[in-house]
C-alpha cells in the first residue's frame, strides 16, 4: 500500500546546522582535509541535502591527539563527575529530541514515528542508564588469597577508543559506542558511516554542551578505506569497536591485530523466527511482519527466516502476506507512513537483486518490486514474502538487509531448532510457543546472543546486546558492556613487613 502523504516543508536544515563542516574535533566543528566531498542524500527523494568535506588521515590524527590529551583528566574524574555530565547530556538529548528525530529521518529515510518513538527515546534512555552505571564500576572484594598479601581488583579505562558505527541506526549505534566508553573514563573518536553523519554530530555537540570536556568525544566523517582504516590501525588508539557487516568486520580485525588492540565486533545477523504448532497464530503473524519490516528490514536482528511447524504453515503464509500488503509506504515525514525507503538506491538495488536471483528457485508471494508513481524517485521497495526456498540457498543463508522475509516449514521440534541454527550467524532469534518446556529448550539450544519468546526485536538498556559465531563478540548496553571498555588490574599488598620473603630461597638458596 502506498501513502505518499504531504512532505513536511522543514525536514532538517542540515546545511545550516553543519555549515562549519562534518568533523567534530576537540569541541568544535571543522572541515575535512581529504580533498574529497560526500553528499548526504535524502533516500525518500534522491535529493542532496548536505555536502561535506570528508576526513583524511590528518583529521584522524588530530582527533586522536585531542582524545589522548583529554584522556588523563577524564580518566581521573570521579565516577560522580562523569555521572553528572551524562545526566546533563540525557536532559539535553530529551530537550532536542525533535531535532534528532528529523535529522535521523532525513538521512536514513526512517518514518518519523520510528525515530520519535524508538531511536531518540532509546538513546535518551541509554544515556540515563550509563549516567547511573558510571557510579557502579566495581572490582572484586579484597581478600588475603596468599595469606601474606591483600589483593584487590581495579577496573580502569583503556584509553582512546576508535569506534566505527553503521548507517542503519546512526544515532543509537553512536550512543551505544560512546556512552559506556566515556562512562568508564575513556575518550572516543567515532567514525560514522559516510551517508549518515548528522545525528552523530548532533550527539557530539550535545555532549560538549552538557559539559563533557573537549576531546572526550570526537567525530571524524570519512570513508572506511581512508579514515576508518587509519583510525583502527592508529597506534594512539587502544581499542576498536565496530558495528557492521561480517565481511568488513574481518578486515577491521586484521587491521586492529597489527597493533594488538582490544576489539569489540557486532556484525551481521540472519535471525530465525521459529513458530511451533501451539503458538498463538495471530501473535506470530503480527510479530513476523513487525520484526521483518522494522527500519525497512535494515536491522541485524530483524526476523529474516521464519520456520513454521507444518500444521500452521499454510495459514501463516497467507495471513502474513495479507498483513504485509496493508503496510503503508510513504514519505518519512508524513504522519501516515509505516515504512520508508531503504537508506540508498544502491541498497535498494542490492535487495532487489537478492529477490530476483531467488525467483529461479522460490516463490515471491507478495512484494518483490519497487513501487511506481509518487515514490519511484526514492529508494523504496515493497515488503516481500518468499516461500519455497531451499535451506542452503542464498536467500536463506545471506544477510539481505531489506524488507524481505523467507518462510520455510518444519516437522519436528528437533528439525526446527536445527534449521534455526543452520547459518554462520548467531546474533538474535525468537521462538513462538505456549509450552514452557519448548520455550526453555529454544532458549538453551538456539545459538544466539539474544533469544526472545513470543516477541521479536525489543531491547532494553539494562540487558546486553551482542552475538556469537560470525555475528561477532562483545556486548553493547548494560553493565556487561563495561567488560569491553575497561581493563582489570590486580593490585597486591605485602602484609608481613618482612624484608626476606620465604620464596626468596629460590634465588638466595641457603644464604
Amino acid at each position: 500500500m502506498h501513502n505518499p502523504g504531504t512532505a513536511a516543508p522543514d525536514r532538517f536544515p542540515a546545511r545550516d546546522r553543519f555549515a562549519d563542516g562534518a568533523q567534530f574535533i576537540a569541541g568544535r566543528l571543522t572541515r575535512g582535509t581529504s580533498g574529497h566531498t560526500h553528499a548526504v542524500v535524502d533516500p525518500a527523494t534522491g535529493e542532496e541535502v548536505y555536502t561535506y568535506e570528508r576526513a583524511g588521515t590528518h583529521d584522524v590524527d588530530a582527533a586522536v591527539a585531542a582524545a589522548r590529551e583529554a584522556f588523563p583528566d577524564w580518566a581521573r574524574a570521579t565516577p560522580g563527575e562523569r555521572s553528572d555530565a551524562l545526566h546533563r547530556l540525557a536532559a539535553l538529548l530529551a530537550d532536542r529530541a525533535e531535532d534528532f528525530a528529523r535529522a535521523e529521518s532525513l538521512q536514513c529515510g526512517k518514518p518519523l514515528k520510528l525515530t520519535r518513538g524508538f531511536d531518540v527515546p532509546g538513546t535518551v534512555d541509554n544515556t540515563a542508564f550509563f549516567a547511573g552505571a558510571a557510579r557502579h564500576l566495581q572490582g572484586q572484594s579484597a581478600a588475603e588469597y596468599s595469606g601474606d598479601h591483600t589483593s584487590y581488583v581495579r577496573r580502569e579505562p583503556i584509553g582512546v577508543v576508535g569506534s566505527v558505527a553503521p548507517w542503519n541506526y546512526p544515532l543509537q549505534m553512536a550512543a551505544w559506542k560512546i556512552l559506556p566508553a566515556v562512562a568508564a573514563g575513556n575518550t572516543v573518536v567515532l567514525k560514522p558511516a559516510e551517508p549518515t553523519p548528522l545525528t552523530s554530530l548532533l550527539f557530539a555537540q550535545a555532549a560538549s554542551d552538557a559539559g563533557i570536556p573537549d576531546g572526550v568525544v570526537n567525530v571524524v566523517t570519512g570513508t572506511g578505506a581512508q579514515a576508518g582504516e587509519h583510525l583502527v590501525g592508529h597506534p594512539g588508539v587502544a581499542m576498536t569497536s565496530f558495528t557492521g557487516s561480517t565481511a568488513v568486520g574481518k578486515r577491521v580485525a586484521e587491521v586492529a591485530t597489527a597493533t594488538v588492540k582490544r576489539l569489540h565486533l557486532e556484525l551481521g545477523g540472519k535471525a530465525p523466527f521459529v513458530v511451533f504448532d501451539d503458538a498463538d497464530p495471530e501473535a506470530a503473524v503480527h510479530g513476523a511482519v513487525a520484526g521483518a519490516l522494522i527500519n525497512t528490514g535494515q536491522d541485524c536482528t530483524a526476523a529474516t527466516r521464519a520456520y513454521v511447524q507444518r500444521p500452521l504453515y499454510d495459514a501463516f503464509v497467507e495471513r502474513t502476506a495479507a498483513l504485509m500488503e496493508t503496510v503503508r509506504l510513504g514519505d518519512p515525514f508524513a504522519p501516515g507512513t509505516d515504512l520508508g525507503p531503504l537508506v540508498s538506491h544502491a541498497q535498494r538495488d542490492r535487495v532487489a537483486a537478492f529477490v530476483e536471483r531467488a525467483r529461479g528457485h522460490a516463490r515471491v508471494v507478495t512484494g518483490g518490486e519497487a513501487p511506481r508513481g509518487d515514490l519511484e524517485d526514492g529508494a523504496y521497495y515493497r515488503p516481500t514474502l518468499i516461500t519455497g526456498a531451499a535451506q542452503d540457498s542464498e536467500i536463506v543463508q545471506s544477510e539481505i538487509f531489506g524488507p524481505v522475509l523467507v518462510v520455510l516449514p518444519f516437522d519436528s521440534d528437533d528439525e526446527g531448532i536445527r534449521l534455526a541454527n543452520d547459518t554462520p550467524y548467531g546474533l538474535a532469534a525468537s521462538a513462538w510457543t505456549r509450552d514452557v518446556y519448548r520455550a526453555n529448550r529454544a532458549t538453551r539450544e538456539i545459538g544466539a546472543g539474544c533469544v526472545w519468546i513470543n516477541d521479536h526485536i525489543p531491547i532494553v538498556s539494562e540487558m546486553p546486546h551482542g552475538g556469537s559465531k560470525a555475528s561477532g563478540f562483545g556486548k553493547d548496553m548494560s553493565m556487561y558492556s563495561f567488560d569491553e571498555y575497561t581493563q582489570v588490574k590486580h593490585v597486591m599488598f605485602d602484609n608481613t613487613a618482612v624484608a626476606r620473603k620465604d620464596w626468596h630461597r629460590t634465588i638466595f638458596g641457603d644464604r
